[in-house]
This record gives C-alpha cells, structure tokens and sequence, in this order.
C-alpha cells in the first residue's frame, strides 16, 4: 500500500479538525436576556463631566452641534465599535420591540456582556500589545495571548491588574498566557530589551521614547538615558526551559544591561530608573513588577490618559489625540481637558474598562449625528468634526467591512450560538477577506482613504457575491420569499445592511423598481438591491 494514499488524506482531516477546533469557542451557555438591566451604579455623574466639558468647548468657538442621532444610528455605532459588526435583524426587532425610555442604556450593557465583545475588543488591544505577527511559535502564542485577554474582559478584571500581568508575568508561553507579552520581543533566543521598553511606553502610557534609543528625542523631553533606564529593568529577565523568568544570576554571573558606549566605544552597565517619580517604585518585587506597579501608580497620569484615548479612538474608530500613541505630557497648571476628566474617573471606579466604555457610549460627542441639519460648507464642517460637534466619519477597518457583510447576508445573529457550519464558514471568509482586503495591523487607528482593489473587492468579490446569491438560508432569499409587500421589503433591506430605513426619495425609486415583480425577477432585484447598498460610502463607514 502507498503510504501517501494513506498518511496523506489523514493530515488533511487532521488539519481540517484542528482549524474547526481552533474557530469554534463555546458557545454562550445562555444568550443574554432581552431584559438584561443596567447596573445599579449609573454612569450619569461621569457622562454630565464629560458634557459639560464639550458645551464649553462648542460654546467658546461659537459651534452649532448637530442634533442626536436616531437610536438604531447609535446602536449601529456600539455594535461596530463593540462586536465588530451591524446588528442583526433579530437584534434590530428586539430593539425595537423595546419599549423602555433609557433602552439604549440597557443595550449598552447588553452588548458588554455578549460574548462577541471580549472576543473582538480583545484582539483589538492585542494589536497594539503583542502586535499583529504570529512571531516563533515555539516560544510566542499569540493565540493563547488572545484568549488570556478574552478571559480579562469577560471576567470585567480591573484593567491596571491586566496590564500588571502583562509586564511581569513569568512561566511558560502557553501555560501562563501573558508572559507572551514578554515572549514577543524575544529574537533568537534573547529578549530584546529595547523592543519592550518602547513597546511598555507606547502601550501604556501613550508616548513614543524609541527615537531615544540612539540619542536625545529631537522633539520630545525622552533622553537616551531615560530609555536606556526602561530598557533595564527587563535585564533579569530570561527565556528558558521553564519559560520566562527573572534572574539575578546566570551562568554565575551577575545579569545587567550592558551596552556600547558610542563615544568611549567600551561597554557600561546602565542602571534601571524610571523617567519620573522614582518614588511610584516599590522596593519589593522583581525589576518587571516594580516596573508595572510605577506604570499603573494611581498618580501617573499618563496610563489613565493613554487607556481614555485608545479606547475612545476604538469607539469613534479615531483617537481623541491624534497619533494614539504619542501623547503630550499631562498639563499642569491648565483646565482639565477630556483624557484628563475621563481618566480620573476611569481610575476612581477601578480601572473598570466596561464603565469608561459606557460613560463614553452615552456622551453627546458619540450620540450627535454624523450629518448636520444647517450647515453645508466643507470647512465648517470639518471644524465641527474636529470639535467631536459632528460625529465624525471614519472609514471601518478591514474586519467590520467583512463583519458586516456576513452580518448583512443574514437574517439571524451571528455568534457563538450559531451552527458549528455557520461559525466555521465565518472563520474561513473572514480571514481571507482580510488578508485580501489589507490588515491594517498596529496602527489601525491611522486615518487611511479607501483604494481601488478595496472597492473592487467589495463590487466584485466571490464573498459578496455568494452572499447576495439568494437561498433559503440567506438574507436576499428569506426577503424575497417573507417580505409581504415592496414597503416591507425594501425596509428590511436597508435595516439588514444600514441599520435605518430608506428615506423618502430612495423608497420611491426602488419601491418603483419593485413593483409588480414575482418569482424570480423580484428576486433578481432584491439581489441587486442590496448589491447597491454594499456599495455605498455609507456600508463602508461608522457613522
């Protein structure tokens, strides 16, 4: 017998399972009630902060806000900034169906504790901690990395710990997860202690020192030697049989940082110290634990305003501050502006991400509406967006065109109680979309027009395309077959792929179309219907 005949087609199912395997996490042991209240401890205190903030700012510069957004505009918003992708159709009539004044309250909540958020909003931090790269195997996992953050969310553990885990963590790569926070920077057997000392900085506090590696930052306060202080305090730091680990003692021999001098060419052992505050440090704890207690101090203003400016950049799909991570310092003597206001509430309820994420969520900056009612000047525009008066318009990244494209060719929620198949096939799409759509890695928060293979992509391509395909199972077939009149129809058109129902003139050019069709030419309509919608500016932005 050929070997090959058989060994062959066994890895194949080998493979097959293990990518099953790896795409299909538990599903929810009950999905999250329609009822699902929000906390006792309101947000309204903190919200009124951050308003009043705003309707100073619009006031001094004699700005106009634009009016609210409707709700579902606002429950598109979350659920993009949240799971990824639009509401689904049933999420949509359950809202609906919702008869509470402060429903989009309860919602937020509700969407917080789905599932679908920690898986999501998990791998959008992972980017900036870990990076996007798979890395050596053997001693990075970014998977189990992934799957440790998940768990940090879902479990609601106060974010100053996580982040603690992160730097000092020890143990092995699969076993305690976050030390692959560490086992990232790790090249060739060797932790590069520059890599993490920029990436600590960048990551937490929301500054970029890596220019100071090789001299005085040219444009900042960062001196080579500050960095060179950062650098290390990751000096006892190893990767071994037994995983990452702090030694004082290798081989015998004391573990020091020790570069080349560039001017006396010799080598010199540099001294950790931290930048600022040497007194945040603790005296117990191994170096990395001293150095994660002085980044979360509850005085260092800096991790809170970094935390506030990430996350609002992931909700708004841009930072408050622009780069994400190159942060001025904390002001001193001035007002406090919104990272100051929204930090120090992030830290006096305890670090808690899913507080700051509502307080942000219920915020007249994120409700207002994307358009304004009186003003048509591009420029005036432009100043209102800058001001957060205008929601602004931001392109989706690649995994929410794709989230809501497989989201629009379907009637129910996709999730982890979907069919094994449904999740699977999901997995599959979705990565070779990305990858053909162009991952926009570590730095998605940069602002970047759309291209021509993208929108040829969304236009022309095979997943698009078998989705508007109609079936039984899919969205254009289940419109086409239930839908009971051209009204009925079109509107569940537009709520499946733009969360809103048409306006006046869109529902009178295609109820046209529509009209006295049957069979299968009202289905070729249906088909090219939501091909137009697919294809507008509006699919393709948070807005």
């Amino acid at each position: 017998m050929n070997l090959k005949t058989v060994v062959l087609p066994a890895l194949v199912v080998l493979a097959v399972v293990s990518v099953v395997t790896w795409a299909a996490r538990s599903p929810d042991p009950q999905a999250v009630p329609l009822s699902f209240a929000a906390p006792s401890d309101d947000v309204a205190d903190s919200v009124a902060k951050v308003d009043r903030l705003f309707e100073n700012v619009w006031e001094d510069k004699e700005l106009v806000p634009a009016g609210r957004a409707s709700e579902l505009q606002i429950l598109r918003r979350m659920s993009l900034a949240l799971h990824g992708t639009v509401p689904s159709l049933e999420e949509l009539r359950q809202f609906e169906s919702d008869t509470r004044p402060d429903r989009l309250r309860h919602w937020t909540v509700r969407l917080l504790a789905d599932n679908r958020f920690a898986d999501y909003f998990a791998e959008r931090l992972s980017r900036c901690f870990v990076g996007t790269d798979e890395g050596q195997f053997v001693l990075f996992r970014r998977d189990r990395f992934n799957d440790w953050l998940i768990e940090q969310l879902r479990e609601k553990r106060p974010y100053d710990a996580t982040v603690r885990s992160m730097i000092a963590e020890q143990g092995l790569w699969t076993d305690s997860p976050a030390s692959n926070f560490a086992t990232a920077a790790v090249v060739e057997g060797d932790v590069d202690e520059n890599k993490l000392a920029g990436r600590v900085v960048r990551a937490f506090l929301g500054q970029r020192m890596d220019c100071a590696q090789c001299h005085d930052h040219p444009f900042d306060d960062w001196t080579q030697q500050q960095y060179e202080g950062i650098a290390a305090q990751f000096a006892h730091v190893r990767a071994s049989l037994v995983g990452m680990e702090d030694k004082q003692i290798s081989d015998g021999e004391s573990v020091e940082y020790v570069i080349e001098d560039r001017e006396t060419l010799e080598d010199r052992v540099v001294p950790p110290s931290v930048p600022f505050h040497p007194e945040w440090l603790p005296d117990a704890g191994t170096r990395r634990e001293q150095l994660a207690a002085w980044v979360t101090h509850p005085e260092n203003r800096r991790f809170e305003r970094a935390t506030a400016n990430r996350v609002w950049g992931l909700l708004f799909g841009k930072p408050y501050y622009e780069p994400v991570d190159d942060l001025p310092d904390p002001p001193k003597d001035e007002e406090p502006g919104l990272l100051d206001v929204l930090g120090a509430d992030f830290r006096e309820h305890g670090y808690d991400l899913h507080h700051l994420i509502r307080v942000i969520v219920a915020s007249r900056p994120f409700q207002v509406d994307s358009a304004h009612p009186t003003v048509a000047d591009e420029a005036e525009l432009d100043r209102l967006s800058e001001q957060w008066a205008l929601f602004p318009m931001t392109r989706l990244r690649p995994e929410q065109v794709i989230g809501a494209i497989l989201q629009s060719g379907s009637i129910r929620t996709i999730d982890r109680n979907s069919h094994l198949i449904v999740r699977f096939i999901r997995f599959i799409r979705e990565n070779d979309f990305v990858e053909e759509y162009g991952d926009l890695g570590e730095d998605e928060l940069l602002q970047r027009p759309g291209t021509i293979p993208q929108a040829l992509l969304q236009m022309n391509g095979e997943l698009p395309n078998e989705l508007l395909e109609a079936n039984p199972f899919n969205a254009s077939g289940r419109i086409a077959t239930f839908a009971g009149t051209d009204e009925k129809c079109l509107d569940t058109c537009y709520l499946v792929c733009l969360t809103r129902r048409p306006s006046p003139a869109e529902r009178d050019y295609f109820v046209a179309q529509l009209e006295e069709t049957s069979g299968d030419q009202r289905t070729a309509v249906i088909e090219d219907m939501l091909w137009s919608i697919f294809n507008t500016r509006e699919f393709s932005c948070n807005h």
